[in-house]
């Protein structure tokens, strides 16, 4: 591997992990169409509550359809998703990876507050269009969620 070669695999592992990144942070502010910028238009995006089923619960085949997903999140007070470790391998201008994700998630309600925490792993491909990386899919598995 040349030298050039090395910079751009590092270039570009920083560009997925500054995508997967802004993920959280455009959930976290409900930008629901920054969100969406993120993903191609011919999107898949999957989402299992029960990661050992083959079965996902939702499934979205196009960038469009995202925003009712992304804008649930306004059922919420506040969210703040912290991501974990992140594996990317990278081919050209396709990547695949896998990212650990807690999100936490409060809603105030009359005499309390709710706080539900989801440990979440996404399991991604990447596509790199235009000199930008992009979610080409991402399944979303929900490992476990615990209610206070």
């Amino acid at each position: 591997m040349t030298t050039e070669q090395k910079i751009q695999e590092i270039e570009d592992q920083a560009a997925i992990r500054k995508l997967v990144d802004s993920y959280a942070y455009c959930a976290d502010t409900r930008n629901a169409q920054g969100q969406m910028s993120l993903f191609t238009e011919d999107t898949r995006f999957e989402v299992y509550y029960d990661p050992k089923s083959d079965m996902p619960s939702q499934v979205i085949i196009n960038r469009e359809d995202l925003f009712p997903v992304f804008d649930n999140l306004n059922t919420y007070d506040t969210t703040m998703h912290f991501n974990g470790q992140s594996t990317v391998t990278i081919t050209n201008d396709h990547a695949t990876g896998i990212t650990y994700c807690m999100a936490h998630h409060l809603t105030k309600e009359e005499g309390g507050q709710k706080f539900m925490v989801a440990a979440i792993r996404y399991y991604d491909q990447f596509v790199k269009k235009d000199g930008k990386w992009l979610f080409a899919e991402r399944k979303l598995l929900v490992d476990w969620i615990e209610n206070r």
